[in-house]
């Protein structure tokens, strides 16, 4: 991992006791990273379909339409 930053966050005695490693902090650290790398493309996928859902309903599709449509494709790639 390049551009490693220090952050200081609160966690409980027991936590606290397990982190005293630098290699199990370092440990932790990765996985922390790769969860908001993850929760950052959620995000980013949540607003595309937000923003596709308004755009369907401003043209006139309800929420039904929409599932419909996509019944239909997932159908047609599956046969």
């Amino acid at each position: 991992m390049d551009n490693l930053i220090d952050v200081l966050i609160p966690v409980d005695a027991e936590t606290a006791e397990a982190l005293a490693s630098a290699e199990e902090r370092l440990e932790i650290g990765r996985y922390v990273s790769e969860l908001m790398r993850r929760r950052r493309a959620q995000s980013r996928v949540m607003r595309a379909i937000a923003d596709l859902k308004q755009e369907a309903h401003a043209n006139g599709l309800t929420d039904d339409d929409v599932d419909e449509e996509l019944k239909a494709w997932r159908a047609e790639r599956h046969a």
